[in-house]
């Protein structure tokens, strides 16, 4: 039986990336399973890989990109007793997402309850999970807190926006004019970074105290103003780097930037505070943590609680499009691969 994948044959443009048809399925070894992959996550950390400047990726191409998938258990690999055929599971391998099937470690993927939409449940794995996670393993964040939210017309500000919401947080977010309306949907205030000073707004905002969280996914170039916005016991929680995927900025100045802020900060004691997050690293080590919390998304996608800002739905073989409007910050919310 054949099936279909993307691969990227080169760093760079969406131009590299490919749709390529084989003519056998793979195989799981002793430990693995054979998953048919339902859906696949799009994002900007998935054009910083295609670009080759995301550091936690080594592999050179060819190889099939897509950090985050849902799907359901098609195959067992021998020693293989925990999951059974047709049940609905999920991952995120950081690369090879994007193909109808895969075979993946058992110990590696998440189990999810049956019902979900593939579509939603998808976003639950990278996006939510990030969010989730930088809300409420960082620090405690009591109902009132003000957050201001960089990017969050996109996948991960938007679930931070309705995660928020549903903590009762206070929250301002940066986007374009054309995302405001979405913002607005859940319950926050749009700031247009295009057209207004976001610390000028923020001070107004707050009586000149500043906020008590920012979450900045700009880069090294923001981090130090999204600084100034923060009230005293504020935190700084950078993570992402979208200055990366537009090329106003590459890895070596984003981490140069980030130790010289950092370094500096600790010199001028001001009580406020700085961290850099990352779901990967933190994945690695806290490995029982991360099966947790994607769990409990699932669970409140499940209940009825969570409803993802999904931007479109569209087949493997127009990954090409949907990176090119990745690199032009087109998409309000999440792009979802349907890969079935």
């Amino acid at each position: 039986m054949s099936y279909q994948r993307v691969v990227l044959k080169a760093f760079g443009g969406p131009e590299n990336l490919e749709l390529e048809e084989l003519k056998d399925l793979p195989e799981p070894a002793a430990g693995q399973l054979r998953v048919k992959v339902l859906t696949a996550g799009t994002g900007f950390t998935d054009t910083i890989i295609r670009q080759g400047q995301y550091v936690d990726v080594k592999d050179k191409p060819p190889f099939t990109p897509g950090y985050d998938w849902f799907g359901v258990v098609d195959k067992l690999g021998e020693g293989v007793t925990q999951f059974k055929v047709g049940q609905h599971v999920a991952d995120m391998p950081v690369i090879g997402g994007y193909t109808q099937y895969l075979c993946a470690d058992a110990e590696q993927v998440v189990p999810a309850p049956d019902g979900l939409d593939p579509t939603q449940a998808v976003a639950m794995i990278l996006s939510y999970t990030t969010a989730y996670q930088m809300l409420t393993r960082i620090r405690t964040l009591e109902p009132g807190t003000t957050c201001l939210v960089h990017a969050a017309g996109g996948a991960v500000g938007t679930a931070l926006l309705e995660l928020g919401r549903e903590m009762g947080l206070v929250i301002y977010g940066t986007a374009s004019q054309g995302k405001h309306d979405l913002i607005r949907h859940f319950k926050a205030t749009p700031i247009d970074y295009k057209t207004e000073d976001f610390q000028q707004r923020i001070m107004a905002e707050t009586g000149g105290k500043g906020v008590d969280v920012v979450f900045d996914t700009i880069g090294g170039k923001n981090w130090s103003r999204s600084y100034r916005c923060l009230d005293r016991g504020g935190m700084l929680i950078a993570f992402g780097a979208l200055q990366v995927t537009t090329g106003e900025e590459g890895i070596p100045s984003l981490l140069w930037s980030f130790a010289k802020l950092l370094a500096g900060w600790k010199l001028i004691p001001d009580g406020r505070a700085s961290t850099f997050y990352n779901i990967h690293s933190r994945r690695k080590k806290l490995p029982v943590e991360f099966k947790q919390d994607v769990s409990a998304l699932f669970a409140m996608l499940k209940a009825g609680k969570l409803n993802p800002a999904i931007a479109d739905v569209v087949p493997l073989s127009q990954i090409r499009s949907v990176h090119e409007r990745i690199d032009k910050a087109q998409i309000a919310g999440k792009v979802i691969l349907r890969c079935d």
